[in-house]
């Protein structure tokens, strides 16, 4: 076995093994990712990794309060993390106990595609997958001019919604939709309902995700404004992209804008 280094999304050295047998993913877009593309390789994910829907590995528990003594014990090669998904500390205990941890940022769709790409071709040692090119195809260009203004709300009971230095504000953003809490002090501000409705926002939009908005859940609030749409096509930085664009303008019903 070699073994190089090679900087992460961070700037922080990572020993990277090759050949690369064994990977454990604590973000699950990124372990769709992984499982789309190099699915023999993964050994281990949190039990929020719910795509493929057929995922057969070992859960080392959640995002925010992973095994890590299972983990080291499970002896990967590489560990895949996220700033803002993964907490410092864990990576931290990993890597001192020897664990190489690679670790993404994304928060915005340029650097989604951009780390996705360093992701596969330098830190797992293989070419970018095709869905990863059909991605960045679907995302190419630059935006549109705002044509429509929406907050998009993340819970509810306190009532939460995506604000600053957001990914899912930047999805929208290539859609020709601007974040009416976009330049919000806080990446996710609390909100009261009146303050959601007096946001000027042509939409209110509704995730399945993180908090399961539904028909009959969320949607009362704001009468013709609200728009149910996937989570996934908004939050996720993996296969889903290549066809996020599309469906998300028919669920948000901008098709006809």
């Amino acid at each position: 076995m070699t073994v190089r280094e090679a900087p992460d999304d961070m700037g922080a050295p990572v020993p990277l093994r090759r050949p690369l047998r064994r990977v454990v993913c604590l973000v699950p877009s990124l372990t769709e990712a992984v499982a789309a593309t190099v699915p023999e390789v993964l050994v281990g994910a949190t039990q929020w990794c719910a795509h493929p829907p057929d995922l057969r590995v070992e859960r080392v528990r959640g995002t925010k309060n992973p095994d890590v003594r299972r983990i080291k014990e499970m002896a990967p090669d590489l560990v895949i993390a996220n700033k803002e998904e993964n907490r410092e500390l864990d990576v931290r205990r990993l890597r001192e106990a020897g664990v190489p941890v690679w670790v993404t940022v994304v928060e915005s769709v340029d650097e989604a595609l951009s780390s996705l790409r360093r992701l596969f071709e330098t830190a797992l040692g293989v070419p970018a997958p095709g869905w990863l090119e059909a991605a960045a195809d679907a995302f190419g260009g630059a935006p549109p001019a705002p044509r429509t203004r929406a907050v998009v709300c993340i819970w509810r009971d306190p009532w939460m919604a995506v604000g600053r230095d957001n990914f899912a504000s930047d999805v929208l953003r290539h859609l020709g939709v601007s974040n009416a809490f976009g330049d919000h002090a806080d990446r996710y501000p609390r909100l009261t309902l009146d303050g959601i409705r007096s946001a000027e926002a042509d939409l209110v939009v509704l995730p399945d995700e993180p908090y399961p908005f539904a028909a009959g859940d969320g949607p009362e609030e704001f009468g013709p404004r609200a728009r149910l749409v996937t989570g996934r096509l908004l939050t996720w930085y993996g296969p889903s992209l290549a066809d996020a664009p599309h469906r998300l303008r028919e669920e948000l019903g901008l098709t006809g804008r």
